[in-house]
């Protein structure tokens, strides 16, 4: 048997709450959505069908963007790459850019370069070789921009890769 709203009497009770008092003493109230609402217990139902409109028309647009892309070297489109998987020329990365990074970053974890494995045969010293060059350029970076106590953190850790 359904329940009735306690509060109008008229609509079915949907919304059902049990509140425990801190004497331990259990009570349930039984409303229906309009009261819900109006006691605050429950938000009011959002314009669903339009935020899903809003959504579908701003991924078409970007669909449709993207469709659109093509490189200016080798006129492969950006259709052609996602039907084959290929690229067809090194200049396809930068026409691609807005489409590429967000799979890039996919492959890699949320990160627009490779941050995976490095093969054995490399070693520790080419690896080691590789992140020094990196930090001398993102030390270049923080001098230029001025933040001088990261780019003092970064040239200990360059002293200290180094000397290891």
């Amino acid at each position: 048997m359904q329940k009735v709203c306690q509060s109008c009497q008229k609509q079915p009770a949907t919304v059902h709450l049990t509140d425990i008092a801190t004497d331990g003493e259990k009570r349930e109230r039984h409303l229906c959505e309009n009261c819900a609402q109006k006691e605050g217990i429950m938000p009011k139902p959002a314009n669903i069908m339009a935020h899903l409109a809003a959504f579908v028309q701003s991924s078409k647009g970007s669909v449709q963007q993207m469709a659109q892309l093509s490189c200016p070297n080798c006129q492969l489109t950006f259709v052609e790459f996602r039907n084959n998987g290929l690229l067809g020329c090194s200049a396809d990365y930068d026409a691609f850019e807005p489409a590429l990074i967000p799979l890039i970053e996919r492959a890699h974890q949320g990160a627009s370069r490779h941050v995976g494995k490095k093969p054995k045969r490399a070693g520790g010293d080419v690896a080691t070789e590789n992140d020094i060059v990196r930090l001398r350029r993102e030390l270049d970076r923080a001098v230029d921009d001025e933040r001088f106590e990261e780019a003092a953190r970064i040239r200990d850790t360059i002293r200290s890769l180094e000397l290891s």
